[in-house]
Protein backbone atom coordinates (compact mmCIF):
# COMPACT_ATOMS: atom_id res chain seq x y z
CA UNK A 1 0.00 0.00 0.00
CA UNK A 2 2.88 2.38 0.71
CA UNK A 3 4.24 1.78 -2.78
CA UNK A 4 0.82 2.51 -4.29
CA UNK A 5 0.56 5.75 -2.29
CA UNK A 6 4.05 6.81 -3.42
CA UNK A 7 3.10 6.03 -7.01
CA UNK A 8 0.01 8.26 -6.72
CA UNK A 9 2.13 11.12 -5.28
CA UNK A 10 4.65 10.83 -8.11
CA UNK A 11 1.81 10.84 -10.70
CA UNK A 12 0.25 13.90 -9.07
CA UNK A 13 3.60 15.71 -9.06
CA UNK A 14 4.09 14.97 -12.75
CA UNK A 15 0.62 16.38 -13.57
CA UNK A 16 1.28 19.54 -11.56
CA UNK A 17 4.62 20.09 -13.27
CA UNK A 18 3.01 19.57 -16.67
CA UNK A 19 0.26 22.10 -15.92
CA UNK A 20 2.78 24.66 -14.63
CA UNK A 21 4.87 24.34 -17.78
CA UNK A 22 1.80 24.89 -19.96
CA UNK A 23 0.72 27.91 -17.92
CA UNK A 24 4.18 29.47 -18.12
CA UNK A 25 4.27 28.88 -21.87
CA UNK A 26 0.92 30.61 -22.53
CA UNK A 27 1.18 33.32 -19.91
CA UNK A 28 2.65 35.87 -22.34
CA UNK A 29 -0.13 35.39 -24.87
CA UNK A 30 -3.10 34.68 -22.69
CA UNK A 31 -2.37 36.63 -19.52
CA UNK A 32 -6.06 36.97 -18.83
CA UNK A 33 -6.81 33.33 -19.33
CA UNK A 34 -7.43 32.67 -15.63
CA UNK A 35 -6.18 29.08 -15.30
CA UNK A 36 -4.82 28.26 -11.78
CA UNK A 37 -4.14 25.40 -9.43
CA UNK A 38 -6.17 24.69 -6.35
CA UNK A 39 -4.68 23.70 -3.03
CA UNK A 40 -5.24 20.04 -3.75
CA UNK A 41 -3.47 20.32 -7.13
CA UNK A 42 -6.59 20.40 -9.34
CA UNK A 43 -6.61 22.79 -12.26
CA UNK A 44 -9.24 25.51 -11.90
CA UNK A 45 -10.33 26.84 -15.34
CA UNK A 46 -11.95 30.18 -15.91
CA UNK A 47 -14.78 31.00 -18.28
CA UNK A 48 -12.30 31.94 -21.05
CA UNK A 49 -11.94 28.96 -23.41
CA UNK A 50 -8.49 27.56 -24.11
CA UNK A 51 -6.56 28.78 -27.08
CA UNK A 52 -6.87 26.88 -30.32
CA UNK A 53 -5.73 27.35 -33.92
CA UNK A 54 -9.22 28.59 -34.77
CA UNK A 55 -9.11 31.07 -31.92
CA UNK A 56 -5.79 32.39 -33.20
CA UNK A 57 -7.28 32.75 -36.67
CA UNK A 58 -10.16 34.91 -35.43
CA UNK A 59 -7.97 36.99 -33.15
CA UNK A 60 -7.86 40.60 -34.44
CA UNK A 61 -4.87 41.63 -32.35
CA UNK A 62 -1.50 42.10 -33.94
CA UNK A 63 0.58 38.91 -34.08
CA UNK A 64 3.76 40.85 -34.69
CA UNK A 65 4.21 41.68 -31.03
CA UNK A 66 3.92 45.39 -31.83
CA UNK A 67 1.44 48.07 -30.90
CA UNK A 68 -0.80 48.40 -27.87
CA UNK A 69 -2.67 45.18 -28.45
CA UNK A 70 -5.74 46.99 -29.88
CA UNK A 71 -7.71 45.60 -32.83
CA UNK A 72 -6.28 46.55 -36.20
CA UNK A 73 -8.05 49.30 -38.24
CA UNK A 74 -10.63 49.78 -35.52
CA UNK A 75 -12.20 46.47 -36.42
CA UNK A 76 -13.27 47.52 -39.92
CA UNK A 77 -12.08 47.27 -43.49
CA UNK A 78 -10.23 44.54 -45.29
CA UNK A 79 -7.17 44.22 -47.42
CA UNK A 80 -6.37 47.51 -49.07
CA UNK A 81 -9.12 49.29 -47.10
CA UNK A 82 -8.79 51.50 -44.06
CA UNK A 83 -11.64 52.47 -41.77
CA UNK A 84 -15.35 51.76 -41.65
CA UNK A 85 -17.59 52.23 -44.70
CA UNK A 86 -18.87 55.79 -44.92
CA UNK A 87 -16.21 57.16 -42.61
CA UNK A 88 -15.46 60.79 -43.47
CA UNK A 89 -11.96 62.08 -43.00
CA UNK A 90 -11.14 65.68 -42.38
CA UNK A 91 -9.83 67.48 -45.42
CA UNK A 92 -6.17 68.28 -45.39
CA UNK A 93 -5.70 71.95 -44.84
CA UNK A 94 -3.34 73.71 -47.17
CA UNK A 95 -0.24 74.86 -45.35
CA UNK A 96 0.61 78.44 -46.23
CA UNK A 97 4.31 77.71 -45.60
CA UNK A 98 4.26 74.85 -48.11
CA UNK A 99 6.64 75.70 -50.97
CA UNK A 100 3.99 74.43 -53.45
CA UNK A 101 1.26 76.62 -51.96
CA UNK A 102 -0.61 78.73 -54.53
CA UNK A 103 -3.21 81.18 -53.25
CA UNK A 104 -5.13 81.14 -56.57
CA UNK A 105 -5.71 77.38 -56.40
CA UNK A 106 -6.89 77.24 -52.81
CA UNK A 107 -10.67 77.37 -53.57
CA UNK A 108 -11.15 75.97 -57.07
CA UNK A 109 -14.59 74.92 -58.36
CA UNK A 110 -14.57 72.37 -61.17
CA UNK A 111 -17.43 72.12 -63.66
CA UNK A 112 -18.17 69.57 -66.37
CA UNK A 113 -17.65 71.03 -69.82
CA UNK A 114 -19.92 69.70 -72.61
CA UNK A 115 -18.51 70.27 -76.07
CA UNK A 116 -20.80 71.98 -78.59
CA UNK A 117 -22.36 69.73 -81.22
CA UNK A 118 -21.21 69.91 -84.80
CA UNK A 119 -23.53 69.32 -87.75
CA UNK A 120 -22.96 65.56 -87.99
CA UNK A 121 -23.19 64.92 -84.25
CA UNK A 122 -26.25 67.16 -83.98
CA UNK A 123 -28.24 65.13 -86.50
CA UNK A 124 -27.25 61.79 -84.94
CA UNK A 125 -28.15 63.01 -81.44
CA UNK A 126 -31.36 64.98 -82.01
CA UNK A 127 -33.02 62.73 -84.62
CA UNK A 128 -33.65 59.83 -82.17
CA UNK A 129 -35.03 62.31 -79.62
CA UNK A 130 -37.61 63.63 -82.12
CA UNK A 131 -38.53 60.15 -83.34
CA UNK A 132 -39.11 58.95 -79.78
CA UNK A 133 -41.24 62.04 -79.19
CA UNK A 134 -43.51 60.90 -82.03
CA UNK A 135 -44.18 57.77 -79.95
CA UNK A 136 -44.72 59.19 -76.45
CA UNK A 137 -45.71 62.83 -77.21
CA UNK A 138 -44.08 64.27 -74.05
CA UNK A 139 -42.68 67.69 -74.99
CA UNK A 140 -41.24 68.23 -71.50
CA UNK A 141 -38.97 65.22 -71.89
CA UNK A 142 -37.66 66.56 -75.21
CA UNK A 143 -36.99 69.96 -73.60
CA UNK A 144 -35.02 68.31 -70.77
CA UNK A 145 -32.93 66.24 -73.19
CA UNK A 146 -32.13 69.25 -75.36
CA UNK A 147 -31.24 71.35 -72.31
CA UNK A 148 -28.56 68.80 -71.39
CA UNK A 149 -26.90 69.24 -74.80
CA UNK A 150 -24.60 72.07 -75.77
CA UNK A 151 -26.39 72.96 -79.00
CA UNK A 152 -24.36 76.09 -79.60
CA UNK A 153 -24.78 77.39 -83.11
CA UNK A 154 -26.98 74.39 -84.01
CA UNK A 155 -29.81 75.55 -81.75
CA UNK A 156 -31.65 77.15 -84.65
CA UNK A 157 -31.63 73.85 -86.58
CA UNK A 158 -33.84 72.03 -84.05
CA UNK A 159 -37.16 73.26 -85.59
CA UNK A 160 -35.83 72.59 -89.07
CA UNK A 161 -34.93 68.98 -88.23
CA UNK A 162 -38.26 68.37 -86.46
CA UNK A 163 -40.32 69.72 -89.38
CA UNK A 164 -38.25 67.77 -91.93
CA UNK A 165 -38.93 64.52 -90.07
CA UNK A 166 -42.63 65.39 -89.68
CA UNK A 167 -43.06 65.95 -93.43
CA UNK A 168 -42.34 62.25 -94.00
CA UNK A 169 -44.50 61.12 -91.07
CA UNK A 170 -48.24 60.95 -90.36
CA UNK A 171 -50.66 63.80 -89.79
CA UNK A 172 -50.70 63.06 -86.07
CA UNK A 173 -46.91 63.41 -85.98
CA UNK A 174 -47.14 66.78 -87.72
CA UNK A 175 -49.62 67.91 -85.07
CA UNK A 176 -47.18 66.79 -82.37
CA UNK A 177 -44.38 68.70 -84.11
CA UNK A 178 -46.39 71.92 -84.11
CA UNK A 179 -47.05 71.50 -80.41
CA UNK A 180 -43.38 70.74 -79.77
CA UNK A 181 -42.23 73.95 -81.45
CA UNK A 182 -44.67 75.95 -79.35
CA UNK A 183 -43.45 74.29 -76.14
CA UNK A 184 -39.74 74.65 -76.93
CA UNK A 185 -40.09 78.37 -77.62
CA UNK A 186 -40.77 78.91 -73.94
CA UNK A 187 -37.61 77.25 -72.62
CA UNK A 188 -35.07 76.06 -75.23
CA UNK A 189 -35.63 78.07 -78.43
CA UNK A 190 -36.24 81.70 -79.24
CA UNK A 191 -38.48 83.28 -81.84
CA UNK A 192 -35.36 84.13 -83.86
CA UNK A 193 -34.37 80.44 -83.93
CA UNK A 194 -37.80 79.42 -85.25
CA UNK A 195 -37.77 82.16 -87.90
CA UNK A 196 -34.28 81.18 -89.07
CA UNK A 197 -35.36 77.52 -89.34
CA UNK A 198 -38.35 78.32 -91.57
CA UNK A 199 -36.12 80.48 -93.78
CA UNK A 200 -33.84 77.47 -94.28
CA UNK A 201 -36.80 75.16 -94.92
CA UNK A 202 -38.09 77.43 -97.69
CA UNK A 203 -34.65 77.40 -99.32
CA UNK A 204 -34.43 73.59 -99.15
CA UNK A 205 -37.92 72.92 -100.49
CA UNK A 206 -36.63 71.78 -103.93
CA UNK A 207 -34.75 68.97 -102.18
CA UNK A 208 -37.61 68.13 -99.82
CA UNK A 209 -40.05 67.77 -102.73
CA UNK A 210 -37.99 64.88 -104.10
CA UNK A 211 -38.88 62.75 -101.06
CA UNK A 212 -42.23 64.35 -100.17
CA UNK A 213 -44.18 65.72 -103.17
CA UNK A 214 -46.67 67.49 -100.90
CA UNK A 215 -43.95 69.29 -98.92
CA UNK A 216 -44.87 72.86 -100.11
CA UNK A 217 -48.48 72.58 -98.94
CA UNK A 218 -47.50 70.97 -95.64
CA UNK A 219 -44.77 73.53 -94.99
CA UNK A 220 -47.32 76.28 -95.65
CA UNK A 221 -49.54 74.73 -93.00
CA UNK A 222 -46.61 74.62 -90.58
CA UNK A 223 -45.96 78.33 -91.21
CA UNK A 224 -49.63 79.22 -90.69
CA UNK A 225 -49.75 77.18 -87.49
CA UNK A 226 -46.56 78.84 -86.19
CA UNK A 227 -48.03 82.30 -86.84
CA UNK A 228 -51.25 81.29 -85.07
CA UNK A 229 -49.24 80.02 -82.09
CA UNK A 230 -47.32 83.35 -81.93
CA UNK A 231 -43.92 81.72 -82.35
CA UNK A 232 -43.48 83.24 -85.82
CA UNK A 233 -44.10 86.94 -86.55
CA UNK A 234 -46.98 87.87 -88.83
CA UNK A 235 -44.55 89.84 -90.98
CA UNK A 236 -42.75 86.62 -91.95
CA UNK A 237 -44.96 86.03 -95.01
CA UNK A 238 -45.10 89.70 -96.00
CA UNK A 239 -41.30 89.84 -96.09
CA UNK A 240 -41.26 87.42 -99.04
CA UNK A 241 -43.77 89.26 -101.24
CA UNK A 242 -42.29 89.92 -104.66
CA UNK A 243 -38.96 88.35 -103.78
CA UNK A 244 -39.62 84.62 -104.27
CA UNK A 245 -38.27 82.95 -107.40
CA UNK A 246 -38.74 79.29 -106.36
CA UNK A 247 -42.18 77.97 -107.29
CA UNK A 248 -42.20 75.58 -104.32
CA UNK A 249 -41.48 78.35 -101.84
CA UNK A 250 -44.15 80.51 -103.46
CA UNK A 251 -46.69 77.67 -103.16
CA UNK A 252 -45.86 77.21 -99.45
CA UNK A 253 -46.20 80.93 -98.68
CA UNK A 254 -49.45 81.17 -100.65
CA UNK A 255 -50.85 78.21 -98.74
CA UNK A 256 -49.96 79.84 -95.41
CA UNK A 257 -51.46 83.18 -96.45
CA UNK A 258 -54.73 81.54 -97.57
CA UNK A 259 -55.09 79.66 -94.29
CA UNK A 260 -54.49 82.80 -92.24
CA UNK A 261 -57.08 84.73 -94.27
CA UNK A 262 -59.60 81.90 -93.86
CA UNK A 263 -59.05 81.96 -90.10
CA UNK A 264 -59.87 85.68 -90.03
CA UNK A 265 -62.84 85.59 -92.40
CA UNK A 266 -64.46 82.20 -91.86
CA UNK A 267 -63.25 81.36 -88.36
CA UNK A 268 -61.11 78.41 -89.45
CA UNK A 269 -59.29 77.00 -86.42
CA UNK A 270 -55.66 76.71 -87.41
CA UNK A 271 -54.78 75.18 -84.05
CA UNK A 272 -56.62 72.03 -85.20
CA UNK A 273 -55.26 72.17 -88.74
CA UNK A 274 -53.62 68.75 -88.61
CA UNK A 275 -56.47 67.20 -86.66
CA UNK A 276 -56.21 64.90 -83.67
CA UNK A 277 -54.47 61.70 -84.54
CA UNK A 278 -55.15 58.21 -83.32
CA UNK A 279 -56.76 57.64 -79.96
CA UNK A 280 -56.68 61.35 -79.08
CA UNK A 281 -59.96 61.84 -80.93
CA UNK A 282 -63.31 61.38 -79.16
CA UNK A 283 -64.95 57.98 -79.47
CA UNK A 284 -68.09 59.44 -81.06
CA UNK A 285 -65.99 61.04 -83.80
CA UNK A 286 -64.20 57.76 -84.48
CA UNK A 287 -67.51 55.91 -84.75
CA UNK A 288 -68.78 58.49 -87.27
CA UNK A 289 -65.63 58.13 -89.37
CA UNK A 290 -65.93 54.33 -89.32
CA UNK A 291 -69.55 54.50 -90.48
CA UNK A 292 -68.59 56.97 -93.22
CA UNK A 293 -65.80 54.64 -94.34
CA UNK A 294 -68.20 51.69 -94.59
CA UNK A 295 -70.84 53.68 -96.49
CA UNK A 296 -68.25 54.91 -99.01
CA UNK A 297 -67.05 51.35 -99.50
CA UNK A 298 -70.58 50.07 -100.13
CA UNK A 299 -70.97 52.73 -102.82
CA UNK A 300 -67.58 52.32 -104.51
CA UNK A 301 -66.56 48.76 -103.67
CA UNK A 302 -62.89 49.86 -103.54
CA UNK A 303 -61.20 47.60 -100.99
CA UNK A 304 -57.79 49.28 -101.36
CA UNK A 305 -59.20 52.73 -100.62
CA UNK A 306 -61.10 51.38 -97.61
CA UNK A 307 -57.90 49.84 -96.26
CA UNK A 308 -56.01 53.12 -96.73
CA UNK A 309 -58.72 55.08 -94.90
CA UNK A 310 -58.74 52.59 -92.02
CA UNK A 311 -54.96 52.83 -91.66
CA UNK A 312 -55.12 56.63 -91.64
CA UNK A 313 -57.40 56.53 -88.62
CA UNK A 314 -54.39 55.22 -86.63
CA UNK A 315 -56.56 53.36 -84.13
CA UNK A 316 -55.57 49.66 -84.32
CA UNK A 317 -56.94 49.21 -80.80
CA UNK A 318 -60.37 50.39 -82.06
CA UNK A 319 -60.72 48.07 -85.06
CA UNK A 320 -63.25 45.97 -83.16
CA UNK A 321 -65.66 48.90 -83.62
CA UNK A 322 -65.14 48.64 -87.39
CA UNK A 323 -66.05 44.93 -87.29
CA UNK A 324 -69.05 45.65 -85.07
CA UNK A 325 -70.42 48.40 -87.33
CA UNK A 326 -69.83 46.27 -90.44
CA UNK A 327 -71.87 43.35 -89.06
CA UNK A 328 -74.62 45.72 -87.90
CA UNK A 329 -74.86 47.11 -91.45
CA UNK A 330 -75.30 43.58 -92.74
CA UNK A 331 -78.15 42.96 -90.31
CA UNK A 332 -79.86 46.27 -91.11
CA UNK A 333 -79.39 46.11 -94.89
CA UNK A 334 -81.72 44.80 -97.60
CA UNK A 335 -80.81 41.90 -99.81
CA UNK A 336 -77.63 39.90 -100.14
CA UNK A 337 -75.36 42.53 -101.76
CA UNK A 338 -74.26 44.18 -98.50
CA UNK A 339 -73.56 40.80 -96.91
CA UNK A 340 -71.26 39.73 -99.73
CA UNK A 341 -69.42 43.08 -99.89
CA UNK A 342 -68.79 43.23 -96.13
CA UNK A 343 -67.69 39.60 -96.16
CA UNK A 344 -65.22 40.36 -98.96
CA UNK A 345 -63.93 43.43 -97.07
CA UNK A 346 -63.36 41.54 -93.81
CA UNK A 347 -61.67 38.71 -95.68
CA UNK A 348 -59.32 41.19 -97.37
CA UNK A 349 -58.49 42.96 -94.09
CA UNK A 350 -57.80 39.68 -92.31
CA UNK A 351 -55.54 38.49 -95.13
CA UNK A 352 -53.51 41.73 -95.01
CA UNK A 353 -53.48 41.67 -91.17
CA UNK A 354 -54.96 45.15 -91.03
CA UNK A 355 -57.45 43.75 -88.53
CA UNK A 356 -56.01 41.29 -86.03
CA UNK A 357 -57.70 38.10 -84.90
CA UNK A 358 -58.26 39.56 -81.45
CA UNK A 359 -60.00 42.68 -82.78
CA UNK A 360 -62.12 40.55 -85.13
CA UNK A 361 -63.21 38.29 -82.28
CA UNK A 362 -64.07 41.23 -80.03
CA UNK A 363 -66.20 42.79 -82.77
CA UNK A 364 -68.23 39.61 -83.32
CA UNK A 365 -68.63 39.03 -79.58
CA UNK A 366 -70.02 42.55 -79.16
CA UNK A 367 -72.62 41.78 -81.84
CA UNK A 368 -73.53 38.53 -80.07
CA UNK A 369 -74.11 40.39 -76.80
CA UNK A 370 -76.33 43.04 -78.43
CA UNK A 371 -78.54 40.64 -80.37
CA UNK A 372 -81.39 40.92 -77.86
CA UNK A 373 -81.69 44.66 -78.56
CA UNK A 374 -80.98 44.37 -82.28
CA UNK A 375 -83.73 41.83 -82.77
CA UNK A 376 -86.28 44.44 -81.64
CA UNK A 377 -85.50 46.65 -84.64
CA UNK A 378 -84.62 43.79 -86.99
CA UNK A 379 -86.97 40.83 -86.40
CA UNK A 380 -84.87 38.54 -88.58
CA UNK A 381 -81.58 39.55 -86.95
CA UNK A 382 -80.85 36.07 -85.57
CA UNK A 383 -81.32 34.27 -88.87
CA UNK A 384 -79.35 36.92 -90.77
CA UNK A 385 -76.53 36.75 -88.23
CA UNK A 386 -76.46 32.97 -88.41
CA UNK A 387 -76.24 33.15 -92.19
CA UNK A 388 -73.44 35.75 -92.12
CA UNK A 389 -71.46 33.87 -89.46
CA UNK A 390 -71.72 30.61 -91.42
CA UNK A 391 -70.45 32.25 -94.61
CA UNK A 392 -67.66 33.99 -92.66
CA UNK A 393 -66.56 30.62 -91.33
CA UNK A 394 -66.63 29.09 -94.83
CA UNK A 395 -64.52 32.00 -96.13
CA UNK A 396 -61.94 31.54 -93.36
CA UNK A 397 -62.65 34.86 -91.68
CA UNK A 398 -63.56 33.37 -88.29
CA UNK A 399 -62.74 30.06 -86.62
CA UNK A 400 -65.04 27.29 -85.45
CA UNK A 401 -64.97 28.43 -81.82
CA UNK A 402 -66.27 31.89 -82.72
CA UNK A 403 -68.88 30.39 -85.04
CA UNK A 404 -70.20 28.14 -82.27
CA UNK A 405 -70.67 31.16 -80.00
CA UNK A 406 -73.24 32.63 -82.39
CA UNK A 407 -76.59 32.88 -80.57
CA UNK A 408 -79.50 31.10 -82.17
CA UNK A 409 -83.09 31.72 -81.14
CA UNK A 410 -86.32 30.61 -82.79
CA UNK A 411 -88.86 33.42 -82.87
CA UNK A 412 -92.41 32.24 -82.47
CA UNK A 413 -95.26 34.49 -83.57
CA UNK A 414 -98.99 34.41 -83.02
CA UNK A 415 -101.74 34.64 -85.62
CA UNK A 416 -105.48 34.07 -85.74
CA UNK A 417 -107.45 32.04 -88.19
CA UNK A 418 -110.83 33.00 -89.53
CA UNK A 419 -112.53 31.51 -86.50
CA UNK A 420 -110.47 33.55 -84.06
CA UNK A 421 -108.34 30.64 -82.88
CA UNK A 422 -104.68 31.42 -81.97
CA UNK A 423 -102.15 29.74 -84.24
CA UNK A 424 -98.52 29.18 -83.24
CA UNK A 425 -95.92 29.15 -85.94
CA UNK A 426 -92.22 29.83 -86.51
CA UNK A 427 -91.54 33.18 -88.17
CA UNK A 428 -89.40 33.10 -91.27
CA UNK A 429 -87.46 36.02 -92.65
CA UNK A 430 -88.63 37.14 -96.07
CA UNK A 431 -87.61 40.05 -98.23
CA UNK A 432 -90.53 42.07 -96.87
CA UNK A 433 -89.59 41.48 -93.22
CA UNK A 434 -86.01 42.42 -94.00
CA UNK A 435 -87.22 45.81 -95.10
Amino acid sequence: ERERERERERETARLKAKVKRRLRKNSSRDSGRGDSLSDNGDVVRSVVPPTSPKGKLLNRRSRMGKGRGLPKKGGAGGKGVWGTPGQVYDEDKVDVKDPNYDAEQESCIYETVVLPLDEETFEKTVTPIVQEYFEHGDANEVAELLAELNLGSMRGDVPMLAVSLALEAKASHRELTSRLLSELCECVLTAADVEASFHKLLKELPDLVLDTPGAPQMLGQFIARAVADNILPKSFIDGYKGRVDCEYSRAALDRAAVLLRMSRWTGLRIDSLWGSGGGQRPVNQLIKEVNLLLKEYLLSGDTVEAERCLRELEVPHFHHEFVYEAVIMVLESKGNRTLQMVLQLLKSFCASTVITVDQLRRGFERVYLDMADLSIDVPCAYSLLEQFVEQSFDAGVIDKKLRDLCPCREEFGFAQDHGGNVLHGKLTCTDETQG
